[in-house]
């Protein structure tokens, strides 16, 4: 038949058609970054969306440079509402349908665990922008290649830095520990006795709560009757929260120590700013940290109106600068390429620094305790706080 006595609906069909095929053809040629993360779900959400801001952000900055080996960077999101069976199904769908190059994990460290068999066995390098949990990178270790690195705050390194100040802090040796009993709290507390061990402090109480619980008074005040002057907390945020509103209850406030679980913004809302304020925790990065890191949090502001954990989209910038530096290196996207090319990767330029031989085939942790920085809520606002501490400590304070 011929095309001129087609229908106009069978033209208007074959046209579509064409469009189609050719946007799936140019899309097959991007380099494609999968993001698989809890958005909406949980207390966490708010790390998942800040994280994709800064994914998207590094992603605008290559295209807009040129792209990565000639190609457009594209992330593809996808929300694991927090239930690893959907990050599962999330992550099939990247590797398997999508076809993406590389993936950046998720919020929670339970849920990236659930679906790192399936990026190494299929030869996918996976960067942990957020989920803490040491066995992230730990898990493939002795079964190398390793296709799973962190640009991250471990656990471990977080409460090395806790102890370290703690160890300072306390006037009369007195330290305590008060801890959830969700699996993040209880290996914190865990890891916490074994830290100040080394710093040869024994604590003087060691309590715990349930993840719902919103009253710690009677915690609270065997702690108080023990004597301690510095207090360690590990728990996630809304529950950092009601430590802090019944330390208020019992007029009780030691130094308080935490990790960056209270970054969230339910720490800030439920504790309230001043009660907030009385917790030191910590940090990768904070906005004011350097010309480059207000410019990159005005950026994102800018462009997103919300980005309510800026540290989780620094680390997620860097994660997608140093994927594409490997690539460059590599010359390819191929998986072991890449790979390959993290461990043995020169200099990044980052957000949070530049790095120098961020990875190897032993470390897959392109941030340590040194990098680490304590900080605390003012004005609504995350703001470093004693920098005469991180300025005179030295490598043989931090015990791992």
């Amino acid at each position: 038949m011929n095309s001129l006595h087609f229908p106009k609906t069978m033209k208007a069909l074959l046209l579509s058609a064409a469009l189609m095929g050719a946007s799936a053809a140019a899309l097959a040629d991007d380099i494609k970054i999968g993001f698989n993360s809890d958005m909406s779900a949980t207390g966490s959400a708010d790390f998942g969306i800040s994280a994709l801001a800064g994914a998207r952000q590094a992603a605008e900055e290559l295209n807009a440079a040129g792209g990565v080996l000639g190609k457009k960077v594209v992330i593809v999101e996808r929300d694991d509402v927090g239930a690893p069976p959907k990050a599962i199904q999330n992550t099939n769908e990247l590797v398997d349908n999508v076809k993406v190059n590389a993936m950046l994990g998720g919020v929670n460290s339970g849920n990236m665990l659930a679906w790192l068999h399936i990026v190494q066995q299929k030869k996918i390098p996976t960067i942990s922008p957020v989920a803490t949990a040491t066995d992230i990178t730990g898990r493939y270790a002795k079964s190398p290649p390793n296709y799973v690195f962190r640009v991250s705050m471990r656990d471990r390194d977080q409460i090395a830095l806790l102890a370290a100040y703690a160890a300072r802090a306390s006037k009369s040796g007195k330290v305590a520990i008060i801890a959830d009993t969700t699996g993040y709290g209880q290996q914190g507390a865990k890891d916490a006795l074994e830290i100040l061990a080394l710093h040869k402090i024994t604590p003087v109480a060691n309590e715990k709560f349930g993840p719902k619980d919103t009253d710690m008074s009677s915690q609270l005040n065997k702690i108080k009757a023990s004597g301690a002057d510095t207090l360690i907390v590990y728990a996630l945020a809304d529950s950092n929260a009601h430590v802090m509103r019944s330390l208020e209850k019992i007029s009780y406030f030691p130094t308080t120590l935490a990790s960056w679980a209270n970054l969230s913004s339910p720490f800030l809302r439920i504790a309230g700013p001043e009660l907030a304020a009385k917790m030191i925790f910590t940090a990768s990065i904070t906005e004011d940290s350097s010309p480059e890191s207000k410019a990159l949090y005005d950026t994102l502001m800018k462009g997103n109106g919300r980005v309510p954990t800026y540290v989780m989209a620094a680390q997620a910038y860097d994660s997608v600068k140093l994927i594409a530096a490997a690539m460059e290196q590599a010359k390819s996207t191929d998986g072991a390429a890449v790979q390959a090319a993290l461990q043995q990767l020169g200099q990044a330029k980052g957000v949070i620094k530049t790095y120098q031989q961020p990875f190897s085939a032993d470390n897959h942790e392109a941030l340590s305790v040194k990098d680490f920085r304590l900080v605390r809520w003012v004005d609504g606002k995350v703001v470093t706080v004693d920098d005469e501490f991180m300025r005179a400590i030295k490598p043989e304070d931090l015990k791992l």
